[in-house]
């Protein structure tokens, strides 16, 4: 990520294709401002080929209810293109109008509802509203990196000399974690506490103070392993997933037979074996295993390729963005996209612990797959907003060698 940021502007300097938000309009009435849509072409294109396979793989990763699952992932998709569509054009301008505090205040208020809620599968994480269960994790992963961003932007360039510029971020950080835990969740704030330190390292916190903070998470950590009893259970199956493959390693042993068993082409869509009421979410969680097993390595890699031209799509509009708020806004919400698609590919694979990680547009669920789109409509506006933008930006935020001037 240093690397990333480390370069001059002037070398790479980014221009996206789009137009402004106005435009003079032409013949009579040109002195009139003419509305003109924002639209990054290839955010959009990315988008949209996620979205076609997503659906593809929704259908074909379910074993015996294929048609409603794949019915309800259309719907939540519709849900969530829309959302992305409206929030592409009119995001900045209705930010504008209040603090992304009050959005935290409102997540905070969801995480404390659902811990009321009747729980499923023996924890707290939806809110049932009849025909769509809410999961408030998912917007806290939104609104926190509105908000850290936002702050970030206040204090641009105070982080590497005032360790206190870190105590709000932190706090309010710390309030969403400790309130995703009590579901319990483990997965989702560690997946957000690593957007959050990689944020806090591009806007220029020091790296003596990241290292501390570091530290004083690995009493969390602990405490969470050893109340938690089954967590430790669930590292110890991932140690030695065959040791433990008729017990608490029994997920991670099947998705590696599904793994293993697709070679280089798969097995052909619609084919896996291990979907058929052996390997557990076979189309939630373990999307990624019966990807492997269907479309082999050559498919999956290209599923890869796709996240990490993303990945690089964010960052390199993030790097272009003169407002510094837009800038770690794209870049946080770009991470957070991607760090969970790499964090699920990683658990199928056995190279981090199973946890309860969806697979960004691929992965059955509402509050997961309209939440992304969210994500892809506000980086969308952000970048489509620089885009309009004239006047030349006095330094580079995104440049490494002058986060702390």
């Amino acid at each position: 990520m240093k690397k990333l940021f480390s370069k001059s502007a002037k070398k790479h300097t980014f221009r996206p294709k789009q137009t402004a938000f106005f435009q003079p309009s032409a013949g009579r009435g040109a002195s009139r401002r003419e509305w003109t849509p924002i639209m990054d072409q290839k955010l959009a294109l990315i988008t949209f080929i996620f979205i076609c396979f997503g659906l593809v793989f929704t259908y074909s990763s379910s074993a015996f209810d294929s048609s409603t699952y794949f019915t309800r992932q259309i719907v939540f998709d519709t849900i969530g293109v829309a959302a992305a569509l409206f929030l592409s054009q009119f995001y900045v301008k209705i930010q504008r109008s209040f603090s992304p505090i009050w959005l935290m205040y409102i997540t905070w208020g969801f995480l404390i509802a659902v811990l009321f809620t009747k729980p499923i599968a023996n924890v707290h994480r939806w809110i049932d509203l009849g025909p769509f269960n809410l999961q408030p994790s998912e917007i806290a992963k939104v609104t926190l990196v509105l908000y850290v961003a936002h702050y970030l932007g206040q204090v641009q360039g105070k982080l590497n000399k005032n360790w206190k510029m870190l105590a709000k971020p932190l706090v309010v950080s710390g309030i969403t974690f400790v309130l995703i835990g009590l579901a319990p969740d483990l997965g989702t704030p560690l997946l957000m506490a690593a957007v959050l330190v990689a944020m806090l390292f591009v806007a220029g916190a020091n790296l003596k103070h990241l290292f501390f903070l570091g530290l004083a998470a690995v009493p969390v950590l602990l405490y969470q392993l050893l109340f938690y009893g089954y967590r430790l259970k669930r590292l110890l199956s991932f140690l030695d997933p065959e040791a433990t493959a008729s017990t608490t390693g029994y997920q991670l042993h099947l998705s590696f037979l599904a793994v293993g068993s697709g070679g280089w082409f798969g097995k052909g869509l619609g084919n896996s074996e291990l979907k058929l009421e052996y390997l557990p979410e076979a189309h939630t969680d373990f999307i990624f295993s019966i990807m492997c097993e269907e479309v082999g390595l050559i498919g999956v890699l290209c599923v890869v390729a796709l996240f990490c031209w993303l990945l690089i799509r964010g960052v390199s509009l993030a790097r272009a963005a003169r407002n510094s708020f837009h800038s770690l806004t794209i870049f946080g919400l770009t991470l957070t996209i991607c760090l969970q698609a790499f964090f699920n590919m990683g658990m199928a694979i056995g190279l981090l612990p199973p946890k309860g990680i969806a697979l960004p547009f691929f992965s059955y669920g509402g509050s997961s797959v309209i939440m992304t789109l969210v994500m892809m409509g506000i980086i969308i506006n952000m970048a489509g907003t620089e885009a309009q933008a004239q006047a030349p930006r006095h330094e580079d935020f995104t440049d490494f060698r002058n986060r702390n001037r």
